[in-house]
Parts: C-alpha cells; sequence; structure tokens
C-alpha cells in the first residue's frame, strides 16, 4: 500500500468540479486532491472550498511548480490544452488532459514527444474507455461473439448553439473537436485501433466558421465503416451500433454507457455511486474509473495507458484535422506546426 496519488486541478469549471467530485468516490487512501488552480484566484478559491481542497492558486504556474502535486488534471478550454500541457510536463508533473488532447495532430505530437522525452504519463481523459460496457464490447469483439466487424454507426448530439465553448472558433470550438472525438474513439476501439484508409466528411458551419453538424465515414481495410454523425443543432440518438457478421452490440449513451443491449438483444444495466454534490453532465461520476487508471498506470510506471495510447490519442488527432480540413474548419493554429 503505498501512498495516495495527489492531484492538482488545473481550471475551476464545469468539468473540473464533475471530476474532483467523482475522484471524491475512491478512497482517499488512492486519491487526494491537493491543490486547484484558475486564472481568477476567487474561482480556485470558491472550488476549493466547496470540495475540501487545501490549496488555490492564481494562475498555472503556480500549480505546476507545486511540489505537493504528482499529477494534473487539465479541465481547461480547448485552446490551451496543449500550452497547460506542456508547462504541467516541463515541471516534472504527470497528466490528465481532457479531450481533445490538442487542437491538431502537430500539437499533439509535440506534447506526446515532451512526456516521453520527461519519461511522464500523459493521457487523453478519454473516459468512455474505462467504463466496464467498453471491456465488456472489447471482450465480445476478442471472444469473437460479434463475428467479422463490419460497421459501426454512432451518433451524438444535443443543441449546443448558444454554448460559448462550442460555437467560438477563440476556444477552438465545433463539433469535430467537442463531439467527434467521442464518435471516432469509438470507431476506433470497435476496429481495434487500426487506421483508417479513407476519410470521407461533410458538414455545416457557423458565421465563425466552426462546424455545427458533421457527417463523416471511416472506412478501414477489409470494408469495414464507421459512421458518424455529431451535431449542435438537435439531438442524436446517442448511441453506437457495433455490427458484425454473427450479431450486433448497441451502447446506449455511449460515451458513458450504463446501459448495453448485448448480441441476444438482452439489456444489461450498470450503476455508478453516490457523489457528494450534483453532477453537470451525464454519468460523470463514471469520471472515477480514468482517475484509478491514471493511478494504476503511475504505479506500475507506465508512461500511457493500453485504453487510451499515446498511439491512439495521434490517430484521433490525424482524424480530427482531416475531417475539419474536409468541412473547411481552419484554426489559426493549424499552421503553427508542420504535423
Amino acid at each position: 500500500m503505498g501512498s495516495p496519488l495527489r492531484w492538482g486541478i488545473a481550471s475551476a469549471g464545469k468539468i473540473s468540479h464533475d471530476f474532483v467530485n467523482a475522484v471524491g468516490t475512491l478512497p482517499a487512501t488512492d486519491h487526494q486532491v491537493v491543490a486547484v488552480a484558475a486564472r481568477k484566484l476567487k474561482d480556485a478559491e470558491n472550488f476549493a472550498i466547496l470540495h475540501g481542497i487545501e490549496t488555490a492558486h492564481e494562475g498555472y504556474q503556480a500549480l505546476a511548480k507545486n511540489p505537493n502535486v504528482d499529477v494534473v488534471y487539465i479541465g481547461a478550454v480547448n485552446t490551451v490544452h496543449y500550452e497547460l500541457g506542456m508547462l504541467m510536463l516541463e515541471h516534472g508533473k504527470h497528466v490528465l488532459c481532457e479531450k481533445p488532447l490538442c487542437l491538431n495532430e502537430g500539437q499533439a505530437k509535440r506534447l506526446v514527444k515532451l512526456a516521453t522525452e520527461r519519461n511522464l504519463f500523459l493521457m487523453e481523459a478519454i473516459w468512455s474507455r474505462f467504463f466496464p460496457f467498453y471491456r465488456q464490447l472489447r471482450e465480445f469483439i476478442d471472444q469473437g461473439d460479434l463475428g467479422e466487424i463490419r460497421e459501426v454507426e454512432v451518433s451524438f448530439g444535443f443543441v449546443l448553439t448558444d454554448v460559448d465553448r462550442l460555437r467560438l472558433k477563440s476556444l477552438g470550438g465545433g463539433t469535430v473537436l467537442d463531439l467527434g472525438v467521442y464518435t471516432i474513439q469509438m470507431c476506433l476501439w470497435a476496429f481495434g485501433g487500426r487506421s483508417p484508409e479513407k476519410i470521407v466528411a461533410s458538414g455545416v458551419t457557423n458565421d465563425e466558421g466552426v462546424d455545427l453538424e458533421v457527417t463523416a465515414e471511416l472506412h478501414f481495410p477489409g470494408k469495414g465503416i464507421g459512421r458518424m454523425k455529431m451535431s449542435a443543432l438537435q439531438e442524436q440518438k446517442n448511441t453506437a451500433v457495433v455490427r458484425g457478421s454473427k450479431g450486433s452490440v448497441t451502447l446506449h449513451d455511449f460515451w458513458c454507457p450504463l446501459l448495453l443491449t448485448d448480441v441476444n438483444g438482452k439489456e444489461r444495466v450498470d450503476t455508478l455511486p453516490n457523489a457528494r454534490h450534483p453532477f453537470n453532465f451525464t454519468n460523470s461520476c463514471g469520471l472515477r474509473y480514468e482517475a484509478e487508471e491514471v493511478r494504476q498506470c503511475i504505479v506500475a510506471g507506465r508512461l500511457q495507458s493500453i485504453n487510451v495510447t499515446h498511439a491512439d490519442s495521434l490517430l484521433i488527432a490525424h482524424i480530427q484535422d482531416e475531417i475539419r480540413k474536409q468541412v473547411g474548419v481552419i484554426f489559426p493554429e493549424d499552421d503553427q506546426f508542420d504535423s
């Protein structure tokens, strides 16, 4: 029994609240949130009081320099993931960064390179993959219960047109980065992490030049297809159906599933524990699974998780870049590096 993993939280927003609240359902002998930082000290202080965190920092530099922090969870807006990730790694902190890992593949490659050079753990927070039903689906596939995987059909959408982080280019908005990361990772999970050989996408952009609705197909070697729809204009079914030659499995609320319809049409139900505070987002208590994965990796000296590898994140970034290019969405950061 070692000492608990000591977390620092970068940004005191809604997802950070949910993350800390979820971590609070894990044993205190394993996890401790010891510091939070925000641009405004008052925000960090309020967050610290609510969650019983001993240290509140103004600005992220102070968090990076805090000697009591082992790992930093980055819950800030998309546009600062890269610089905050680099800052924390440069100061010797392990990093769990909210998805998308960065705005594009060029940034993601640099972040991964620094983590590897510094011998530090880095993971994109694709929390979905640590839900028991994702592991269950992987078992079904590996055991051959579905036969040969032929198609994934996944839709993800809500009415989000008034949400700034989604509609503004200055915040790295758009459905591809916000929702697409989920639909893409779902397709890759079902097709065993292979790269698609062809990507076809079309979409609708707003007057900011940010995508509000996108339909895309990922064509995999051996004729498998991932069909994705992401929308900020209308609610979607929000399910993922994985179809094979022998049958199909459906994940309901596929990004955080507590309901699975198996090959025999039987519904399996999962539950999450109660937390101290209400959550902002659906099934957010499931963030506890990725937090525990981070701890287990760090304790074992692993620099990446086998369920969300660096290669997985770089492939997702590559696919997102290609979809954005086809839809005509360009960020100022895109020409920073040749990826």
